[in-house]
C-alpha cells in the first residue's frame, strides 16, 4: 500500500506539474506577443481565460450541471483518499500474539518497540537505537535505526542485531518471522590527534 501511494503521489504530482507548467508557458509566451496557433484558447495578449460567453454557454443544458456535480464529486472522493492515505498512522499499534489455546493476546506495539530499541542500544559499540513496528498485527515489520560508534563494523553489529534483539522479539511474541529493514549510520565525531 505504501509503494502504491508513493507512485500515486508522484504521477499526481508529475501531471499537475506538467500541465501547470504548459499552461502557464503558453499564457506566458502568448502574453509576450507569440502568435498561437487558431485553435489555442488564448487569440492575443489581450485576451480573457473564458469569456462571458464560454462561461455561460452550458449553463441552459439539462445535462451541464449532474455532470459538474458528478465530476467535482469524483475529484472530492479521490481527494479524501488521498488525504486520508497520506496522513493515515503508519506505526502499528498492537502485536497478536499466538498463545497456543485457540486464542491469541495483544501486545502493544509500542512494548514490543521499546524492548527491541533498549536490547539494541545495550549492544557493544552501538551509541543509539530506534525502531519502529509497521506491517499488520499478525505479520508485523520491524524499522531499525542505530547509530554505531565510529570503530564499529556494520556488520558486526547487525549480526548482532540479528540474532540478538530481534530474535527474542521474534521468539517471545511468538511470530514466525519478523522481516526487518536495518539503517546503520555511524555517530559524527572529532578527527583524533595522531603524535
Amino acid at each position: 500500500m505504501r509503494a502504491m501511494l508513493r507512485a500515486v503521489n508522484r504521477v499526481v504530482l508529475a501531471v499537475l506539474g506538467v500541465l501547470l507548467i504548459l499552461l502557464g508557458g503558453s499564457v506566458l509566451a502568448v502574453g509576450l506577443g507569440l502568435n498561437p496557433p487558431s485553435w489555442w484558447i488564448h487569440g492575443s495578449e489581450h485576451d480573457v481565460l473564458l469569456s462571458d460567453s464560454e462561461r455561460t454557454r452550458w449553463r441552459d443544458e439539462g445535462w451541464w450541471w449532474p455532470v459538474v456535480i458528478a465530476v467535482l464529486a469524483v475529484l472530492l472522493l479521490l481527494l479524501l483518499w488521498w488525504l486520508t492515505a497520506n496522513l493515515r498512522r503508519r506505526r502499528l499499534t498492537e502485536v497478536l500474539v499466538d498463545t497456543g489455546d485457540g486464542e491469541g493476546a495483544l501486545l502493544r506495539g509500542r512494548a514490543l518497540e521499546h524492548v527491541l530499541t533498549e536490547e539494541a542500544g545495550l549492544m557493544e559499540g552501538v551509541h543509539k537505537a530506534h525502531t519502529r513496528l509497521t506491517g499488520r498485527r499478525n505479520a508485523p515489520e520491524a524499522r531499525v535505526r542505530l547509530l554505531l560508534e565510529p570503530h564499529v563494523d556494520p556488520g558486526t553489529a547487525l549480526t548482532d542485531l540479528t540474532d540478538g534483539a530481534l530474535t527474542h522479539a521474534r521468539d517471545s511474541a511468538g511470530l514466525a518471522s519478523l522481516p526487518a529493514e536495518v539503517r546503520l549510520r555511524a555517530a559524527k565525531h572529532r578527527a583524533e590527534r595522531v603524535s
